[in-house]
Parts: C-alpha cells; sequence; structure tokens
C-alpha cells in the first residue's frame, strides 16, 4: 500500500472515510477483496506471497492499514512481513493501544512501516520510523511511503483532495474519491523527494497513481462508514493499463 487517504471524523454523516492505493510490482500474486477463508470475519485483499494484508476491515469495525516505509539503504532482506501487522491486528482481539504497545517492542525486526489502526472509537498510528504510537484526532491524513503527513507533492494534493470531497455536506459518491486516487499527474523534478532509488524511479512514484512497464497502482479501494456503523467497501483492480478489470463492492451491516 503506497498512499492512504483518511477523513477522521470530519465529515457529519461519515465518521471514518478511507480512500487508498495499493502500488506493488505487477508480477507479485494477490487476491482480490473478499472474506478470508481462514478468517472470515477480515475482508480485504490479500497478498498470496506471504499471506498478510495491506489493508482491511472485520464485521465488527476494526480497521487496519499499512505503508512501507521507502529506505532501500537500511532494507534487511530476512525481515519479517509487513502485511502481517494488519492481518494480526484484523485477527486478534488487543485494543489498538495494547497492539501497538507490544509492536514497539520488537519493531526494529521489521523493515520500515507506518501503520494506522483502530476501530470505530479511536484511531492510533505508528511508524518504526518516527516516534512512539499516537491516537488521531479528528483530522484529514495522508499517508505515502514516509510518515504521516510527509509534505510529498502527491500527499499534499491527495489529502487538498480528500478535503474537498468530504466538505460537502449529504452523502458521500465513492466515485469522486475514486477519481482523486485516479491521477496520474506528477510534480516537477525540483519537488520530488529524494528517498534514495534515483530519480526516474523518483518520477514515477511521484504521481497518485503510478504506472510503468513492472510496478504500478494494483488496486483503489474506498471505505466509508457511516453514523449508523454500516461499512461500504468498494475495490477495483488493475493490471497496468488503462482503466480498471474488476471492481468488488461490500457492504457491511452492523
Amino acid at each position: 500500500m503506497c498512499l492512504i487517504l483518511l477523513a477522521w471524523r470530519r465529515h457529519p454523516d461519515y465518521p471514518l472515510v478511507v480512500a487508498a492505493n495499493r502500488d506493488e510490482f505487477y508480477e507479485r500474486p494477490t487476491l482480490a477483496a473478499d472474506f478470508w477463508e481462514d478468517q472470515p470475519g477480515i475482508l480485504g485483499g490479500r497478498d498470496l506471497k506471504e499471506k498478510g494484508t495491506w489493508l482491511g476491515i472485520t464485521r465488527k469495525g476494526r480497521f487496519a492499514a499499512l505503508t512501507n516505509y521507502r529506505d532501500p539503504l537500511r532494507n534487511k532482506e530476512d525481515a519479517p512481513s509487513r502485511g502481517w501487522l494488519v492481518r494480526d491486528f484484523l485477527a486478534g482481539r488487543e485494543g489498538a493501544a495494547e497492539y501497538l504497545g507490544n509492536l514497539k517492542e520488537e519493531a526494529d525486526r521489521y523493515n520500515g512501516f507506518s501503520l494506522i489502526l483502530g476501530d470505530a472509537e479511536e484511531l492510533h498510528y505508528y511508524s518504526n520510523r518516527g516516534g512512539a504510537p499516537v491516537v488521531l484526532p479528528p483530522g484529514i491524513y495522508g499517508l505515502s511511503n514516509h510518515l504521516l503527513d510527509s509534505p510529498w507533492p502527491k500527499v499534499i494534493k491527495a489529502r487538498e483532495g480528500l478535503r474537498r470531497v468530504t466538505s460537502r455536506a449529504g452523502r458521500l459518491h465513492p466515485e469522486d474519491l475514486f477519481a482523486l486516487l485516479a491521477d496520474r499527474s506528477r510534480p516537477a523534478d525540483e519537488e520530488l523527494p529524494d528517498t534514495g532509488v534515483g530519480r526516474e524511479w523518483e518520477r514515477i512514484l511521484a504521481s497518485i497513481f503510478i504506472a510503468s512497464p513492472i510496478y504500478g497502482t494494483r488496486s483503489s479501494t474506498v471505505i466509508l462508514k457511516d453514523r449508523r456503523n454500516r461499512i461500504r467497501f468498494e475495490e477495483r483492480q488493475y493490471a497496468g493499463g488503462d482503466g480498471f478489470w474488476m471492481s468488488t463492492v461490500f457492504v457491511l451491516e452492523n
């Protein structure tokens, strides 16, 4: 997962709004979003290589999503999969604060990550590259492959887009959020971050929706949770070309 946008308790009718793109190599095997056979309470896509996930939600409203922290010089080949962090929270019973407190003790085992998780009452954020876990106050948030709200051009642009979409009263339309996630424009070279992957890759990775011959946005996900705790979860799958090739929609009533 390489871009997560969150509106947390900023819209009168939707306490939680999520719009997210998962970016990955096209060859990595993945299952589309569904309820898992071995964990039927979890809804999300699944990485078939490591059996974890980048984003998911449960029937009871536990939510978690993760991005990798781009830091190639500190990458450890034998590190455990970061996708297990989302999976284990969703499958467990610990509250977010307890889960992150325990995770902090062993966070150095993992390559860099940033993690957002919680339930209907609280959302928490933690990165093993950026200090202690925190409870998120109501707000508009953006997370790419760095720390929460890092001022990368794509994060700034996407957050402002989410702010516009959620500033309108009344029903939110998933299409407005998918349109935001589909933006392929790139900033000027002088605005690019330097994360150690080289200028050409910085250009490729700088757009909200990423497309290249071998790597890009594999799926876009929109989650809308309303005041009655009804959850709409929609995922669109991509295969490197124009337009999505598969769409799935789930509605959870609590």
